[in-house]
């Protein structure tokens, strides 16, 4: 009899289609790639604006579904000069980030994450080059950075394994001179390991 209700109850999930997925249990693991614009909307020939590119692990904890994020990131701004130039800033960094799970819809299809991230890292101002085209010298000068952020971001399940991911992010870096503060928003796709 109870192998039948055990046929039945799953006969009856997967044709009424109410069969909830398993997402985001204790111990799973995602791989992410994140693509996303910085202080504005970058295009080539944007003057402040930037892009940044990431790489992120992610391991859920607990019934709850919060997570650690371990990652890289690759961002680069531009900083106006003269009337049509523009300097290159470059920032190479390291990220550990815990998020906290906030919401998510009876399917699972939708999920919801507030955190905060310790970061460090490397920045470079015009690649390393003091002399401008132009033969003025430029005074700030690479450094070694440190900082935090602060993100939410929202994952849409298009499968038990992969979701889109669409995320807002404040960075405050500090070590540098040419300036603390960066927001970011872009997309992602997260690839469920286990």
């Amino acid at each position: 009899m109870r192998k039948a209700m055990i046929i039945f109850a799953a006969m009856l999930a997967l044709f009424t289609g109410q069969a909830m997925a398993q997402r985001t249990l204790p111990g799973m693991r995602s791989v992410e790639v994140k693509a996303n614009m910085v202080d504005g909307f970058y295009t080539g020939s944007a003057r402040n604006c930037g892009y940044s590119f990431g790489v992120y692990y992610s391991v859920f904890k607990g019934n709850n579904a919060h997570e650690w994020v371990f990652g890289g990131e690759y961002l680069q701004t531009y900083k106006s000069y003269g009337e049509k130039g523009r300097i290159p800033v470059a920032e190479f960094t390291g990220e550990a980030e815990y998020n906290l799970h906030l919401y998510s819809n009876y399917t699972q299809f939708f999920h919801l994450y507030g955190g905060i991230s310790a970061l460090a890292g490397y920045e470079t101002v015009n690649w390393g080059k003091t002399l401008l085209s132009d033969g003025a010298t430029l005074h700030n000068s690479d450094a070694f950075i440190y900082g935090g952020a602060v993100n939410i971001q929202a994952d849409f399940y298009l499968s038990d394994r992969i979701a889109l991911t669409a995320n807002l992010k404040e960075r405050f870096i500090f070590g540098n001179s040419t300036g603390h503060c960066h927001f970011s928003y872009g997309l992602g796709i997260r690839i469920m390991m286990d």
